[in-house]
């Protein structure tokens, strides 16, 4: 079975004795956390240090989606390593796969996805902890990164599906911040129009605590681009406003 080895990590994937499906499900790690036993398997994640590289190894068996396409399921890195590879070709910037491999193992449906570490960078939800004690400029710094991800997410016709603070991630440049995408499993094509970007903006803005309308006219404004006060800004917030009580209505 052809696996899928990225060309920059092949020669330290290979010089370390890596750069197979079998080395990769053979190595011994601790996991970084506690297996997620859901849907009839599990799925573990570990952290590889490779001397000048860092990754993490995702392993898997029987732990399966299913659609009308694949009614008999899937391994979900098999979704996300399709993900992965179409925000690179639509050039949405998110993390970065290294390794990804499948293998039917006597009735036993194994899968690997290795990333590379976003090492230097930092999720949105930690610097929204820090949020009260940081410098004006270095919020709207980091506003403006997550707006224009956002655009040019929704602009290359895509939907995130978990467009949460702990899924962005940002890195402090001297320009000011670039931001990125993890989790994409879940990601699809924008189908539903402003539905569907107002949905993945509502979902960010309702988990990130520290954010008040100020800050969130000023992602509107970015986003839109248009100014913190036009009638476009406005009326999204509404739509924003609204969907959040529809959430905690149905809660």
């Amino acid at each position: 079975m052809s696996d899928f080895i990225a060309a920059a990590d092949r020669e330290i994937l290979a010089r370390h004795g890596l750069d197979s499906f079998e080395s990769l499900w053979a190595l011994r790690l601790e996991a970084v956390d506690e297996p997620n036993t859901g849907r009839g398997g599990w799925s573990s994640v570990f952290r590889l240090g490779l001397g000048e590289a860092t990754y993490y190894l995702k392993r898997q068996s029987n732990f399966l989606s299913r659609n009308l396409l694949r009614p008999f399921g899937e391994p979900t890195f098999a979704r996300e390593f399709r993900n992965i590879c179409r925000y690179q070709k639509l050039g949405v910037p998110a993390l970065q796969a290294a390794f990804f491999g499948y293998r039917l193992v006597e009735g036993e449906r194994r899968a690997i996805l290795l990333t590379r570490a976003l090492d230097g960078w930092r999720e949105l939800a930690g610097w929204l902890d820090a949020w009260p004690a940081m410098a004006a400029g270095k919020r709207s710094a980091i506003i403006v990164a997550v707006a224009d991800l956002a655009r040019r997410l929704h602009g290359a016709g895509q939907v995130h599906g978990c467009f949460y603070p702990k899924h962005v991630f940002l890195r402090e440049t001297q320009a000011g911040f670039e931001a990125c995408l993890i989790d994409l499993e879940k990601t699809r094509p924008l189908l539903l129009g402003r539905r569907d970007r107002v949905k993945d903006l509502e979902a960010l803005v309702r988990r990130a605590d520290a954010w008040g309308e100020v800050e969130v006219r000023e992602l509107l404004s970015g986003y839109l681009e248009r100014g913190q006060d036009s009638a476009d800004v406005n009326d999204w917030l509404a739509r924003l406003a609204s969907r959040r009580r529809d959430k905690e209505r149905a809660q």
